[in-house]
């Protein structure tokens, strides 16, 4: 490997830092209070499993000991039935599930881990809107 190539966080990315620099914003994307639960066709109710709030979720979430900030995301429908699980479980906040692709997610994760960008990301779980910021470090 090349010393030069080595210092290009992109390096192994699809996406080079143009494509995520600025401010972005991925709607509908987290964890909400109008998140799809399943519902027991016999008593009309929402399985005990699948009850739960932003709070516990973002709590959740938070206690994911990682050197990456989690966010919480939906958990699809047929995910809670099959395992019975919550109606939410945590990834980075750069996952593909949030930002809609591999290659954003890795473009975002490289520049997260390089000094040479300032990342910031916001989790609004009123809207479900995600909002990634990504600015070189010696312009932030």
């Amino acid at each position: 490997m090349s010393e030069q190539s080595s210092n290009d966080p992109f390096e192994d990315c699809e996406l080079g830092p143009d494509a995520i620099l600025g401010t972005r914003t991925f709607e509908d994307v987290l964890f909400t209070d109008e998140t799809e639960t399943p519902v027991n066709v016999l008593t009309g109710e929402t399985p005990a499993h699948s009850q739960a709030t932003v709070e516990e979720a973002k709590e959740f979430a938070a206690s994911i000991d990682t050197g990456t900030p989690q966010i919480a995301l939906p958990a699809s429908v047929e995910s809670q039935v099959e395992t019975q699980s919550k109606p939410y479980t945590a990834a980075a906040f750069f996952h593909f599930k949030a930002t809609g692709s591999l290659e954003r997610h890795r473009a975002y994760h490289a520049a997260y881990e390089s000094d040479a960008f300032a990342v910031d990301f916001e989790a609004d779980y009123e809207s479900g809107d995600l909002t990634i910021t990504v600015e070189r470090a010696d312009e932030s």
